[in-house]
């Protein structure tokens, strides 16, 4: 982030895109627990694994998503 002007085609604030970034962090850890708790469970067999694999392709698309917004530009 060498550059912190505003680019010309943006028109996204910088706080809104902070607070997308942190929301995706959020949604995406939240997911990853779910996640690891419900596939725990489904080996016991109190759950099956439906569930967890929702989690973690929820968790995956928030990191693609968060990835693709903090990458280099």
């Amino acid at each position: 982030m060498s550059d912190l002007t505003r680019r010309p085609g943006s028109g996204v604030s910088r706080a809104a895109r902070e607070r997308r970034a942190y929301q995706l962090v959020l949604l995406g850890g939240g997911a990853s627990v779910v996640a690891l708790v419900t596939f725990v469970l489904a080996i016991v067999g109190v759950l099956g694994f439906g569930i967890p694999v929702l989690a973690l392709v929820v968790a995956l698309v928030c990191l693609a998503m968060l990835r693709r917004m903090v990458g280099r530009r």
